[in-house]
């Protein structure tokens, strides 16, 4: 068995309205940053996987997303798998 390690971004669909992201927008102006614009706010999700090759670890990764890390309703994500 060969580890990997994912990192995973979760972010709420474009189409979504984020009302964190919105806030902090509007603090930015507050703070004289009135150019920084469209801010969204998601989660990054960092994990160590057992698998035998990196098309196994892919596809738990993935199926992990699917069903528990990310609400596709809402959410959207994606991950990048690395060896260890």
């Amino acid at each position: 068995m060969t580890k990997f390690q994912a990192e995973i971004d979760v972010m709420p669909k474009k189409e979504i309205l984020d009302p964190q992201g919105k806030a902090v927008t509007g603090s930015m102006k507050n703070l004289g940053l009135s150019e920084i614009q469209n801010i969204r706010i998601g989660k990054h999700i960092s994990l160590e996987i057992e698998a035998a090759n990196a098309e196994i670890a892919h596809a738990k990764v993935d199926e992990a997303c699917k069903n528990l890390l990310a609400n596709l309703i809402m959410e959207s994500y994606s991950f990048k798998i690395e060896q260890i």
